[in-house]
């Protein structure tokens, strides 16, 4: 699409939000049930996109991208009415007569950017949430994941009016000119970098925007922990996908009582899951485009590799990677991995390991290890992430009642079931005065010092209410 493309095709949705057919609990309804159709008719075409791009295994894909999907739309479905409805709050006793209510709203058109590494889910999950909340929408999917784009670009084309909902395809030939259109509200995945420059160009125009970015995610595993466990769910959390996942454990911290013991066990884990040579394993993805895979090659070079280690530029196959001690200045450790490399490194307790968390930019997502309850808590307590498991991996993205999103540097904003709604909503409140009595609060004010302290402690008093 040209920039003048562009600047028509939000115009268009500009005009037909104007006219409030999105606003109709009834035409919400409707659209995210033919999203949700779109979803289950088309599996076999989403799957053999993302197949085409990452060599995904069909249930992994599945698993992560589809069944995610229908489970956030059935969520939304179930819940629509009560999340749309105005709901009455309490009036401050000053306001005797007064009716308070909050209205839920759309914020109007909305520009959803997503990343190539789960094309589908990372698109329409927050675009459940936008139709939900009954904006318009224009999806950006990524150019790198080019099968997937255009599988999306001709689903969107075939289910929704453009004027409604729209893809768009393209790299910065057309993402320049989409963030300089004055959109509602942005919602962008992607990495940090890119993150900044779509905060400056929404700041062009005051849109307010959500960011789920990335970062180092770390994984502290204490010596209490029953590692055979420990090790499959971390595992599964860095494989997964060949490890290009925003949230996938990108280093561990270890007490060195057991690191030696979790090593040996990640190497069953790795063993059992894809077989001795990884390389013909039918459950493991390749790494997205050559200049990914140059740029995990690097990470290669440091450190004592002490599982995997392979890779092949042709096959674009990097195999399920551990490093040993590559040490904090180490390039591994300097950047976001977003591969299938875990650099892994002793600490002696557990103020040492809080201590090499904190020191670094908050990140995405916090993974902690340990039956101790006492531990546990100091943990979530003294750490700040953007959310975590204890003793698992990446399941809080997959649960509609918790939120999903980061802070600082690994983003802002929050999105999955109600947090996708309230996302892509403005909340109005409006005071309804119905009676025609008014107190005694507006010039000429009373001359008596008593009439006074009476009205001033009108205002000071409360109401009990629940938030």
């Amino acid at each position: 699409m040209t920039p003048e493309d562009i600047a028509a095709l939000v115009e268009e949705q500009r005009k037909y939000f104007k006219r409030g057919a999105t606003l109709e609990a009834s035409f919400r309804r409707r659209q995210l049930e033919r999203l949700r159709g779109m979803l289950r008719s088309n599996q076999d075409r989403i799957q053999e996109a993302v197949y085409e791009d990452l060599r995904k295994p069909p249930f992994e894909m599945f698993a992560s991208e589809i069944a995610l999907l229908l489970a956030e739309v059935d969520y939304a479905l179930k819940r629509l009415a009560c999340w749309t409805s105005p709901t009455k709050v309490p009036a401050p006793r000053a306001f005797f007569g007064a009716d308070c209510r909050v209205y839920p709203e759309p914020y109007g058109v909305a520009l959803i950017m997503s990343p190539w590494n789960y094309p589908f889910v990372l698109l329409f999950a927050p675009l459940i949430g936008a139709m939900a909340a009954g904006n318009c929408s224009v999806l950006k999917p990524s150019e790198i994941s080019s099968h997937s784009a255009y599988v999306i670009s001709e689903l969107v084309s075939e289910t929704f009016d453009p004027r409604y909902i729209a893809a768009v395809e393209g790299g910065m030939e057309v993402n320049l000119p989409l963030l300089e259109q004055e959109f509602d509200y942005i919602f962008f995945t992607g990495g940090t970098a890119v993150g900044r420059e779509v905060m400056k160009a929404a700041a062009e125009h005051l849109t307010p925007i959500t960011l789920e970015l990335g970062g180092k995610s770390p994984c502290i595993v204490d010596e209490c922990t029953r590692l055979r466990y420990a090790a499959r769910r971390i595992a599964f959390g860095k494989w997964l996908n060949a490890g290009q996942t925003c949230i996938a454990p990108d280093y561990l911290l270890v007490h060195r009582d057991v690191k030696a013991r979790l090593l040996e066990e990640l190497k069953h884990a790795v063993r059992s899951f894809y077989g001795t040579d990884p390389r013909h394993s039918r459950h493991y993805a390749r790494i997205i485009d050559s200049r990914h895979f140059e740029r995990l090659s690097r990470l290669l070079e440091e450190g004592d590799i002490v599982i995997g280690g392979e890779s092949d530029a042709s096959d674009l196959y990097i195999a399920p990677t551990v490093i040993d001690e590559p040490g904090w200045d180490s390039l591994a450790m300097r950047e976001e991995i977003f591969g299938p490399i875990l650099p892994v490194l002793a600490y002696g307790d557990l103020d040492e390991a809080i201590e090499a968390v904190n020191s670094r930019p908050k990140p995405l997502a916090l993974y902690f290890f340990s039956p101790d309850k006492e531990k546990q808590g100091r943990i979530l307590r003294e750490t700040s992430a953007g959310g975590a498991c204890i003793n698992t991996t990446m399941l809080q993205e997959s649960t509609q009642t918790l939120p999903f999103g980061g802070v600082g540097n690994s983003g802002m904003g929050s999105y999955h079931g109600r947090h996708s709604f309230d996302t892509f909503t403005h909340y109005k409140g409006v005071l309804d005065q119905r009676l025609p009595l008014d107190m005694v609060l507006r010039p000429p004010y009373p001359d008596s010092r008593a009439v006074n302290r009476v009205l001033q402690r009108l205002l000071l008093s409360g109401r009990k209410c629940r938030s």
